[in-house]
C-alpha cells in the first residue's frame, strides 16, 4: 500500500489516501479560544497604522517556521500598517525565565501591541512546578498589561509526546490547564496546539513520527501551527468592533505572582576573592551556548567555599546561570534560614552551557532581604567541577 500524502491547499489541510478514502478534518476552531479578542492590537493596526508584535518563547519560537509565516501574513493583510516584529525566543527557556527577562528582552524596547507567548513544552522538560507556572504566567500577563493596557496576548501550548500521552490517559496536561486558567482569568486568547495535534493524530490526519517529526516541527508541523494561529487572528478580526477594550486588571489569582519580575545586575552582589567578574564571558571548553548567554558579563566561581551575599528588596529571588560540563552544587539561604542545596548540573550540561533559571524563594514578605550563596564541596557525579556562573540575579520587586 502506498503511503498517504498530505498537503495544505487554500489554508486547509487535505489528505490524499489510497483508494480515495478521506477523513473528516477536525476544525481549527476546536482548538483556540478568542475570549476578549485582540481589540487593542487591531486598533493599533487599523487606526494608528503601526503596531509592534513580539514573540516570547523557547526554541519552537526561536527556530524559523510559524513565526515567520505570521509576520508575512500580517504584513500582507495590512499593507498600510508599519509593523515592528521582535523575535525573543531563546531555546530551552519556559515561563520562569520569561517572567524575569521580559522587561529587558521586550518591554525596554518600547510599546508592545501583541504578544505571542509559549512556555508549555519547556515547562514540562525543565520540571517547573505547577504553582510556579501559574505565578509566572500571571506575572507575565499583569506585567505586560501594566505597560500598555491595550496590549493583547495570545497564549500558545505547543505539542510534545508527554502531552499526547496525558491526553491518551484522559488527563489535561498541567501546563495547558495552567495556561487556560490564566488566560481565562484575564480574557486572553489561547491556542491548545497540544490537544489539536493529539486529536488529529488519533483522527488519522497525520502521523507524529513521519509527518510532525518531534517537538521542533517539520515544515508540515510549522504550517499546521501557522494555520491555527491565522484562524484565530481572522476570528478576532471579525469580532473587533473598532475600539480597544481596556478593562481594569482583575484581582490576581495569586498575590505571589511575579508581575514585578526583573533581572538584577550581578554587580550588586558582595562576593569574596574566589569569584571573578568576566565582562565578556565565553566558554573555554568548546561546549555549545545559547543566544544572550554568551559574550555577556558573568560572575564566576569555581572553588568550593566561594561565598556571596545579595541584598535585595522584593518578594522573590533567584538566579540565571550557564550550566555547563563543570557545573557544581551550590547552597543558599534567605534571611538566615536553613541552608539548602541546588545541583546546577542538568541532563544537557555535558554538551551545552545551558541557561538555567533557579528560583530560590517566592511569596516572601515585601521588603528587604539578604540571599547568601556558597559553592558546596559536593558535585554531581557526571560533572567535571564545581562551577557556578551567574549571568543574572532574579528579583520580583
Amino acid at each position: 500500500m502506498k503511503r498517504k500524502t498530505k498537503t495544505f491547499i487554500s489554508g486547509l489541510l487535505l489528505l490524499a489516501l489510497p483508494y480515495c478514502q478521506t477523513f473528516a478534518q477536525l476544525p481549527y476552531s476546536d482548538y483556540f479560544t478568542p475570549r476578549d479578542g485582540l481589540s487593542g492590537f487591531y486598533t493599533a493596526v487599523n487606526k494608528e497604522k503601526k503596531a509592534t508584535v513580539a514573540f516570547l518563547g523557547g526554541s519552537i519560537t526561536f527556530n524559523p517556521g510559524w513565526r515567520e509565516k505570521v509576520c508575512a501574513y500580517l504584513t500582507a493583510q495590512f499593507p498600510e500598517t508599519g509593523f515592528r516584529f521582535i523575535a525573543a525566543g531563546i531555546p530551552s527557556l519556559g515561563s520562569l525565565p520569561h517572567a524575569f527577562r521580559m522587561q529587558q528582552d521586550l518591554l525596554d524596547s518600547g510599546r508592545i501591541d501583541l504578544l505571542f507567548l509559549e512556555a508549555a513544552v519547556n515547562d514540562r522538560v525543565n520540571g517547573t512546578d505547577s504553582l510556579t507556572q501559574v505565578r509566572c504566567l500571571e506575572g507575565i500577563a499583569r506585567h505586560a498589561k501594566k505597560t500598555n493596557p491595550g496590549l493583547d496576548i495570545i497564549m500558545m501550548a505547543f505539542a510534545d509526546p508527554d502531552k499526547t500521552a496525558d491526553y491518551d490517559r484522559g488527563i489535561v496536561p498541567a501546563e495547558i490547564a495552567n495556561q487556560e486558567l490564566v488566560a481565562g482569568h484575564y480574557g486572553l486568547s489561547s491556542i491548545n496546539l497540544g490537544k489539536e495535534v493529539h486529536d488529529k493524530i488519533r483522527n488519522k490526519e497525520f502521523d507524529w513520527k513521519s509527518d510532525f517529526h518531534d517537538v521542533h516541527p517539520s515544515p508540515f508541523g510549522q504550517e499546521l501551527y501557522f494555520q491555527n494561529i491565522k484562524r484565530l487572528l481572522d476570528t478576532c478580526l471579525t469580532i473587533y468592533h473598532g475600539s480597544s477594550l481596556q478593562e481594569p486588571l482583575p484581582l490576581p489569582l495569586d498575590n505571589a505572582n511575579l508581575e514585578y519580575g526583573r533581572y538584577e545586575d550581578i554587580s550588586r552582589a558582595h562576593y569574596d576573592s574566589a569569584w571573578i567578574l568576566y565582562r565578556d564571558w565565553a566558554p573555554a571548553d568548546g561546549a555549545a551556548t545559547r543566544p544572550g548567554f554568551v559574550q555577556v558579563p558573568v560572575l564566576s566561581g569555581e572553588r568550593p567555599g566561594a561565598h556571596l551575599d545579595l541584598p535585595f528588596e522584593g518578594t522573590a529571588v533567584g538566579m540565571a546561570v550557564v550550566s555547563g560540563p563543570d557545573a557544581g552544587i551550590v547552597e543558599y539561604h534567605i534571611d538566615k534560614g536553613p541552608w539548602r542545596p541546588v545541583n546546577l548540573y542538568t541532563q544537557w550540561s555535558n554538551w551545552l552551557h545551558l541557561p538555567w533559571f533557579i528560583l530560590f524563594g517566592s511569596g516572601l514578605p515585601p521588603g528587604r532581604h539578604i540571599l547568601q550563596l556558597r559553592i558546596g564541596g559536593e558535585k554531581d557525579p557526571k560533572s567535571k567541577g564545581h562551577a557556578c556562573r551567574i549571568v543574572h540575579f532574579l528579583v520580583n520587586r
